[in-house]
């Protein structure tokens, strides 16, 4: 039995939880913002000082909760991928080729949609060579794509779904719905557009499942 002198008081506890909230609120707040000018500045233009400014919180906040600026980009570039991870959780050997496809194509436009600065970061570190996400490509990403790849296969192998190459088609998905995100610029000047609307991102959508669901035989 833990003796009560070692329990908090009620007090401490919810000032506890009320401060880990504020914490989690400006840490988002922060990410954003980091996201948002390490995509227009890149990590050598950005400053820790115009990263507070589109925050909205004091420098001092972002020293507290990152540390410096190299420490917040790795955060950001970390977030982002383990964001990008976590739709391909739904390939598993049971489920339904075609449903868990669908759902991790119709993932990662919503997050080309919902930030695609955060897809601009990323993008801008590989063209530069990966110095600060090596490591986690090689790791993280790498064996994710090794797993699922592996389950793909086995749905080939058994005949749910058509011979693809069941690695070099997340090569193909990324490319298809980042490109939402990092080119958004030369699409909309395509589309006529001024940036790319709730209604032309749901018809890109729309567009790349279809394909895609064409290309493995899931159609």
């Amino acid at each position: 039995m833990i003796p009560l002198s070692s329990v908090p008081p009620a007090d401490a506890a919810d000032d506890a939880a009320a401060k880990g909230q504020i914490r989690q609120a400006n840490e988002a707040l922060i990410l954003a913002a980091a996201e948002r000018v390490f995509a227009g500045a890149g990590f050598g233009g950005a400053t820790m000082a115009a990263i507070a400014e589109a925050s909205g919180l004091p420098k001092a906040n972002l020293h507290y909760y990152f540390g410096n600026k190299q420490a917040l980009y790795r955060r950001v570039l970390a977030r982002t991928l383990a964001d990008w991870l976590l739709p391909a959780h739904v390939i598993t050997p049971e489920a339904d080729p075609r449903q868990a496809i669908e759902h991790y194509i119709r993932a990662k436009m919503a997050l080309s949609a919902q930030r695609p600065h955060a897809s601009r970061v990323f993008a801008n570190e590989l063209l530069h060579g990966a110095p600060v996400l090596k490591e986690l490509l090689v790791t993280e990403l790498s064996g994710m794509v090794r797993d699922k790849a592996a389950v793909i296969q086995g749905w080939i192998d058994a005949g749910r779904m058509a011979p693809v190459d069941s690695t070099h088609l997340f090569f193909t998905i990324w490319a298809a719905t980042q490109t939402y995100a990092d080119s958004e610029v030369q699409v909309s000047a395509v589309l006529g557009t001024p940036s790319l609307a709730p209604a032309a991102h749901a018809r890109a959508t729309e567009h790349v499942v279809q394909l895609l669901l064409r290309g493995c035989g899931l159609l």
